[in-house]
């Protein structure tokens, strides 16, 4: 906006615009005949008369050359009050004055309603009150209803502007306030700005009224008339942003509540409450308040108020004075908006003191929790996006979320992202915490790392863009570098998959025979102590298979003993969930040593669990490797070593059942006693039908789901760009796992789990067998012949029943959800199907 200066002509020679003697006598002399007759007549003294010692002694106009030479000086110091209550406002009248001189009053007038400042004839009107009014609405001006109609209707076209001066100066005013946060005070420097320039055209219009007699009301129209424009958009913007967290309009409630903090601040200081720390809380539990009751109580501020600015722009796109002054309102207050991204974009610090910024920061989560989070709660929800959108579409930090704005749907504050920004707010979260991570690691981040460092950077441009990508790609890489090489991630990754995948049988066959005593044990009874220097001998000895990059990191691996069953847990997360490890599904507090109280209840009641079903292994990594191999992916990690350790047992118990039978109780013929020959025979049958059926699952677990997913694995992990690709294929590859091994249905895990109990109970029953096959030969030697043949066939037969049902339960159910649901068990029904035939 360039204001005009009416002392400026174009062409010719220059005129001095001062009053000559003649012009400056007769001005003076209209003006003092003027004020006589209004003075008098107020003091209700005849003019004809005369006779007031007032009007005797009055002094010329003549001599006051200050009103003269700046006439706006003398009410700007001795302002009228303001009505206190709604009435008529003083107002005088102009009958009988010619129009001439009405014109030259009411450009008086004028020059102060501009100003936002009464005049005698342009007056408030009647419908305002200071008190009940909303000074963001402004003050609306009414002119005398005895001003000449012709002079009506400029003055009406002018009368807006001291409107719209008011209600943005009232706006600046209070939005100037610490707790409107940096955006909204660099917005009302811009506007304060823009408004020194109004101010500086109401001085040249003044200097104009003062100097020129040429001056008209039609030559003040002339020169107000662009600035109209330009402050009505203004006053459209301030009037939206005062309105937009307080519809019903109450802004002079909170204006007025201002003048009591002085008060209330001494009283909080002499009850030694701590005025400012306190006023903190205690907005701190308002706004968490009412931002949950609807998010009315939580101002305009931060990425709102560039959202709607940005959408005023867009809508009055096609008006070019308005794209203009939006754009520059726009650049101005999106600069601290700017210099927050940038700062968290390239030194992974969060400066946002009045929450403004996309970005949220939860400081009561902190990376100590990675020792004890089974829900990455540090990587996931320390630092999130205040809109609680995520790369994966998820939802699951909506109770952090405000509600939106009743009328337009709009988040409040710092939770709505300006639009020039929804395409790239992942990336500055990303950006951000990746640099996060490697500060709390000790390593010094340069947060200028190009030559945009020092230049002022714009949401509307394409360097800002280029920007933001530069500063994720670079952080993005250097976290990448420091996992995957500083770190040793992948090596990591391998002696895990070594170590709980028994990869390597020796380890594992070494370990349970020299714990083979202390494994028998209840699980409460068993020493840890005990069994991890066991594991540590297994792991040192030469047989234990551990070589190469694995032995660095076997101090690492630790014996654990888990609170519950591995079948009994799963049954319960997945009927919970329907899925292991699942937003909704990851168990409270540690799984694998904690239990509800119901169900301890329950247990209690039960036989003690054995130490062989409770084991487990533990995995210790520090910070930040302790984000990709959280205790979240540990716990997949110990729910697939479990199973197979659980096979490989009952695999070993049979197979020491088949050693068992090699003797001479089960070797020796009988002929005269032909239904032991037969029992023998389905006893042997019984068990290499179980011991093929574990060993066909224990192929298909290790050889076509482990192998090849972890194959699959190491090939993303050479090809991976990102850190969150990085989390995410390596809790992927788990959770397939844990799909492929049939850890994840509920109707698999009942009929396997039962199943695999029925072998393993059937182990357990070798020393059994054994003695009865004695008795069996030690009877068959006598006169009386052997008496306990059907107490044998009725054991046997509980077993035998027992088995073909739940396999026949099993492959059905395998069968099933190999043609609907997950192709990757068609192996599996070949497999189960060589161990149907083969009875």
């Amino acid at each position: 906006m360039d204001p005009y200066t009416p002392a400026r002509r174009t062409g010719g020679r220059k005129k001095n615009l001062t009053l000559s003697a003649k012009e400056y006598t007769k001005i003076t002399g209209t003006i003092a005949s003027v004020r006589r007759n209004r003075q008098l007549q107020q003091d209700g003294i005849d003019e004809e008369t005369g006779s007031s010692p007032r009007s005797r002694h009055e002094p010329s106009f003549l001599a006051e050359t200050s009103f003269v030479r700046a006439p706006l000086n003398s009410r700007v110091g001795q302002a009228p009050a303001l009505p206190k209550t709604k009435g008529k406002a003083r107002e005088e009248s102009l009958n009988g004055i010619p129009v001439d001189i009405q014109e030259a009053m009411i450009l008086e007038d004028l020059l102060f309603i501009l100003m936002g400042i009464e005049g005698n004839y342009v007056t408030y009107h009647s419908d305002y009150s200071q008190e009940d009014d909303d000074p963001l609405q402004g003050i609306r001006f009414v002119a005398s209803s005895s001003l000449d109609a012709s002079l009506r209707d400029l003055v009406e076209r002018i009368l807006p502007l001291g409107t719209y001066y008011t209600a943005i100066s009232s706006f600046v005013e209070h939005r100037s306030h610490l707790e409107y946060g940096l955006v909204n005070h660099a917005l009302c420097a811009a506007i304060r700005d823009m408004l020194k320039d109004y101010q500086t055209l109401l001085s040249q219009l003044e200097h104009a009224f003062n100097s020129s007699p040429q001056f008209t009301l039609q030559k003040l129209w002339f020169y107000v008339h662009p600035t109209i424009h330009t402050l009505s958009l203004i006053y459209q913007l301030v009037l939206e942003l005062g309105t937009a967290d307080d519809p019903s309009g109450s802004f002079s409630s909170s204006s007025s509540a201002s003048s009591s903090d002085a008060e209330e601040d001494a009283r909080n200081e002499a009850l030694g409450l701590g005025g400012a720390k306190l006023k903190a809380v205690l907005s701190e539990i308002n706004k968490n308040d009412l931002g949950a009751a609807g998010g009315s109580g939580i101002a305009v501020k931060g990425g709102e108020v560039l959202t709607i600015i940005y959408e005023r722009m867009q809508n009055m796109s096609g008006d070019p004075t308005a794209k203009t002054l939006y754009e520059t309102l726009l650049k101005a207050a999106g600069v601290p908006y700017v210099s927050m991204l940038k700062m968290w974009t390239t030194t992974g610090r969060l400066v946002d003191p009045y929450e403004e910024l996309c970005v949220k920061e939860s400081k009561f989560i902190n990376r100590g929790m990675l020792e004890m989070d089974y829900t990455d709660e540090y990587w996931e929800r320390r630092y999130t996006l205040r809109d609680g959108s995520t790369l994966s579409g998820s939802k699951r930090h909506q109770a952090g979320v405000p509600e939106p704005r009743s009328p337009g749907g709009r988040l409040p504050g710092g939770a709505c992202v300006p639009p020039l920004l929804e395409g790239w707010k992942h990336k500055i979260l990303l950006a951000g915490k990746y640099l996060n991570v490697i500060r709390e690691c000790g390593i010094e981040i340069h947060g200028d790392r190009n030559d945009t460092g020092n230049e002022d950077l714009f949401m509307d441009e394409e360097k800002f863009y280029k920007f933001v990508e530069d500063a994720y790609t670079h952080a993005n890489r250097t976290l990448l570098q420091l996992l995957l090489k500083d770190q040793q991630l992948i090596p990591r990754l391998r002696s895990l998959k070594h170590y709980f995948f028994l990869s390597q049988s020796s380890f594992l066959t070494h370990l349970l025979d020299l714990s083979h005593t202390e494994l028998r044990k209840s699980a409460k009874s068993a020493s840890i102590v005990k069994l991890q220097s066991l594991l540590d001998l297994a792991l040192n000895s030469d047989g234990g298979g551990v070589q190469g990059e694995d032995m660095m990191f076997r101090e690492d691996v630790k014996v654990t003993m888990a609170g519950s069953g591995l079948y009994e847990w799963l049954l319960k997360v997945v009927s919970v969930s329907g899925v292991i490890g699942g937003e909704d599904g990851e168990p409270n507090g540690d799984p694998l040593h904690e239990e509800p109280k119901k169900e301890k209840e329950k247990d209690d009641k039960k036989a003690p669990m054995l130490a062989i079903d409770a084991l487990a292994l533990d995995y210790n990594v520090k910070f930040p490797l302790s984000l990709v191999i959280s205790r979240k992916t540990i716990l997949r990690y110990q729910l697939l070593f479990r199973f197979l350790l659980h096979l490989k047992h009952v695999e070993q118990s049979l197979s020491s059942m088949w050693i068992e039978q090699k003797t001479t109780a089960w070797r020796r013929p009988v002929p005269s006693h032909s239904d032991f020959e037969k029992w023998r025979l389905r006893v042997f049958l019984l068990r290499a039908r179980m011991l093929s059926f574990v060993q066909q699952i224990l192929a298909f677990a290790t050889f076509e789901v482990l192998e090849p997913n972890w194959r699959a694995l190491e090939a993303k992990l050479a090809k991976v760009t990102t850190v969150d690709q990085l989390l995410r294929d390596h809790v992927d590859f788990l959770d397939t796992c844990l799909k492929e091994c049939m850890l994840t249905s509920s109707k698999l895990l009942r009929a396997y789990s039962r199943l695999i109990v029925t072998c393993s109970t059937f182990a357990l029953y070798t020393s059994s067998f054994t003695r009865s096959a004695n008795h069996a030969l030690e009877a068959s030697e006598t006169a009386n012949g052997d008496q306990s043949m059907a107490k044998r066939w009725d054991v046997l037969g509980k077993f035998e029943t027992n088995f073909n049902h739940w396999f026949q339960v099993h492959l059905d159910c395998v069968q099933f959800y190999a043609s609907s649901e997950n192709v990757s068990l068609l192996p599996l029904v070949v497999r189960l199907n060589s161990v149907k035939t083969t009875s």
